[in-house]
């Protein structure tokens, strides 16, 4: 069968359905570098912004039985703002619209963050499926992650599939089946992989620094498992009902900041430059935020004794965001370097290593292999997203931002297996503007490999 592959990136859902036989005949990617690279991964034309090619020549995009579309997430994401279709990149579920009532493909497969069906209380997924629907198409969805099939990635995606004749034939309990229990990990890692960047000094000296915190904690007690906000230790600023910022100068100064400073004597920017990011907010803090500092202030008031000394040394740092841990690895050997780790925003993320965490677009996020002290290589990333022996961006931060945006090969190559049947002669379903029809729809078979 023909199909199109919209928002190509590095062409995910290419490799699947050509691996099952099926024939690429339009391809779109804005980013020009991705064009390229997918053009010399696939040998197809790749076109520009799908919005200009629908609103001015929609007619160049040909016939064809599949629709492919991962598009974009982030305003979707809950890790962004969650503009959904009130961002400019949220509305080109509009030009998926367009050319299914344009072309009438009988089928359509996409791909999302999962966050999207609760999006704007459900009613932006409401508003999909109600569309697709008036379009002609029975629809259904799943959530995958990678490591369900196998794949040591935890990397949830929601996948919604379409089609003109139904879905009789088609059920994700069949993929279901194909579920793993459990994941070899050395299968994805390579050892100390020429290609791999180094984990870069400053991060190994702060990692270090964390080390020697939780070898401060003594064996009996537990390393906490909530973050660790190291800068409320030694602070008593309001957060329960009254808060920083409905606060006067006069009145924070009574407080102390981030580890225990005095924010006695200072103008007001510079006291709130004294205050963990998180405690700037105009808003009252919600109940979680409030959970977690109280934790850790009775953290610090505990165990004070034994971690006076090394959270100085935290104190001293560089950036917030490297005064937080996430000990995500419970009572575990209390090695960092043991484990898989991950420097975010959030904190510095501890985990074990039964699976990666999410590749993400952000270079800086990329997984860190502790035991050899180095980031997860290209060749590793291109595993974890059953994308293996394609050409990437020779930048290091175009490769993993286009490896952060892509769709999983293994899990697309799967639905698709189980959802694309054609008439027994071969004849596929749209070569002909009439469209097939659960009644005028006959012998069938399903395409295996």
């Amino acid at each position: 069968m023909r199909f199109i592959d919209l928002f190509a990136g590095l062409g995910g859902f290419h490799k699947a359905l050509h691996e099952l036989g099926h024939e690429c005949v339009f391809a779109s990617e804005l980013d020009l570098n991705l064009r390229g690279i997918y053009q010399e991964n696939w040998n197809v034309e790749v076109h520009g912004d799908i919005k200009k090619i629908v609103e001015e020549e929609i007619e160049i995009i040909p016939p064809h039985d599949i629709l492919c579309a991962g598009f974009p997430c982030q305003p979707f994401s809950k890790a962004g703002k969650q503009l959904g279709r009130t961002d400019d990149r949220g509305n080109l579920f509009n030009e998926i619209d367009k050319i299914l009532e344009f072309r009438k493909p009988n089928y359509l497969i996409l791909e999302n963050v999962p966050f999207i069906a609760k999006h704007d209380n459900e009613e932006t997924w409401a508003y999909m499926k109600n569309r697709l629907q008036e379009l002609g198409y029975e629809v259904s969805h799943e959530i995958y992650s990678p490591q369900d099939f196998g794949i040591p990635q935890h990397r949830q995606r929601i996948f919604m599939v379409g089609s003109l004749i139904g879905l009789e034939h088609f059920s994700f309990e069949t993929i279901d089946l194909q579920k793993v229990d459990s994941i070899n990990v050395n299968n994805f890692i390579d050892t100390n992989p020429i290609e791999a960047k180094k984990l870069p000094d400053v991060n190994i000296e702060c990692l270090d620094i964390w080390q020697e915190f939780l070898s401060s904690i003594p064996k009996e007690l537990k390393v906490p498992g909530f973050p660790i906000w190291s800068m409320e230790f030694g602070a008593n600023y309001p957060f329960e009902d009254v808060y920083p910022h409905k606060m006067t100068k006069k009145e924070l100064a009574k407080y102390k900041g981030n580890f225990g400073v005095s924010l006695n004597n200072m103008p007001v920017k510079e006291q709130m430059q004294n205050l963990p990011s998180y405690a700037r907010v105009t808003k009252k803090f919600p109940e979680w935020k409030k959970k977690y500092i109280r934790k850790n202030r009775e953290f610090y008031s505990e165990n004070r004794d034994y971690i006076e000394k090394v959270v100085k040394k935290i104190s001293e740092l560089p950036s917030q965001s490297w005064q937080k841990l996430e000990w995500n690895v419970g009572d575990s050997e209390r090695n960092i370097y043991n484990y898989f780790l991950q420097f975010r925003a959030s904190g510095i993320r501890i985990k074990h290593t039964n699976f990666f965490p999410s590749l993400v677009c952000t270079n800086t996020q990329k997984p860190i292999i502790g035991w050899e002290k180095r980031y997860i290589s290209k060749t590793e990333a291109l595993r974890l997203q059953s994308l293996e022996n394609i050409s990437l961006p020779e930048n290091d931060n175009a490769a993993f931002r286009a490896l952060g945006n892509a769709v999983n090969s293994l899990i697309v190559r799967l639905i698709a297996t189980e959802l694309l049947i054609e008439l027994e002669d071969g004849e596929q379903f749209n070569d002909n503007t009439e469209i097939q029809t659960p009644e005028n729809f006959q012998t069938t078979k399903q395409i295996r490999v």
